[in-house]
């Protein structure tokens, strides 16, 4: 029987002085490359499950160490809102003219920690998790996602507790509570967006962990956590720019939505007018911007 050697197809003259050439006319592609926009987002699907099981781990090892365990969920904001009510509600008075002053504050200081503690774990959602990142081929973007899905869960326990108390305060349930869920959606977008993109940035620059405490503590004190901004500008002389700034700034935006929702003393006219757009505008924003802008770095994390 004659026997058939099958010899590889020469590569071309230049080819032999290109490695870039070589590789691709033997199939080679780049290990590790940036895959399309489609592409990436296909993938990310593919990993949902991983998403929402790494988020879930991630939040009952939060506390696994602590006596009191998964109760300090529910703790550690109420005991933030005690303090801010002792500081700003009895101390400094900006709970008069406000109604409802407690759920007011409770209100904000839980949507706005939901924002907070989204950003603060996205810095380090590259940086923190070098090991994963530098073992595993998965698309980056989950890592960031995860943990603002880590914070809203951390959100929907808080929630149990605001309902307690917005119930011994005398408010009622009411059809209005069903607002709670597009505003959850849309900061959770938001949220999202927000921390790609200083996960990215953090992947580079490990220092933007330490400065972002300072960046997130100026931004509370603006959002109108623990006073109304409505009722605040209406007997200020600031001026029309910086009014502007202040009501649409996303926090208060999503903060003052919520609070509509739940609070029957919270009237529609103390909303900015189409708060609806700008709550839908940041989240778009926000979360096809950030996811955009962590993509084009896909190839360099975990590098160098």
């Amino acid at each position: 029987m004659s026997q058939v050697l099958h010899t590889p197809t020469p590569a071309p003259a230049a080819a032999e002085d290109d490695p870039a050439a070589l590789a691709a006319h033997h199939g080679l592609s780049v290990s590790g490359a940036r895959p399309t926009l489609s592409a990436y987002l296909r993938e990310l699907w593919a990993r949902r499950h991983f998403i929402t099981a790494f988020a879930t781990a991630k939040l009952t090892a939060q506390y696994s160490q602590a006596k009191l365990g998964q109760v300090w969920q529910v703790a550690t904001p109420l005991l933030n809102a005690a303090v801010y009510y002792f500081i700003f509600g009895v101390l400094l008075g900006t709970s008069r003219g406000v109604s409802d002053y407690i759920p007011f504050l409770v209100t904000g200081v839980f949507i706005w920690t939901f924002t907070q503690s989204s950003i603060m774990a996205g810095t380090r959602a590259i940086s923190g998790n070098l090991g994963l990142v530098r073992a595993l081929h998965f698309p980056r973007a989950a890592l960031p996602i995860s943990f603002a899905l880590q914070q809203l869960q951390q959100l929907l326990f808080s929630m149990a507790a605001l309902v307690v108390i917005l119930l011994c305060f005398g408010v009622m349930p009411a059809a209005s509570w069903a607002l709670a869920v597009p505003v959850l959606v849309l900061q959770f977008v938001f949220n999202a967006g927000v921390s790609m993109v200083v996960a990215r940035m953090g992947a580079k620059t490990p220092d933007i962990a330490q400065l972002m405490p300072f960046l997130l503590r100026t931004w509370m004190y603006v959002s109108g956590v623990m006073w109304s901004i409505d009722a605040t500008l209406k007997h200020s002389s600031m001026p029309h720019v910086v009014k502007t700034l202040l009501e649409i700034n996303p926090a208060a935006v999503y903060i003052d939505l919520m609070r509509f929702a739940l609070i029957d003393s919270f009237k529609a006219h103390q909303l900015p007018h189409h708060v609806w757009a700008y709550a839908l505008g940041w989240a778009l924003l926000a979360g096809v911007g950030g996811f955009v802008y962590f993509w084009k770095a896909e190839e360099r994390y975990g590098r160098g």
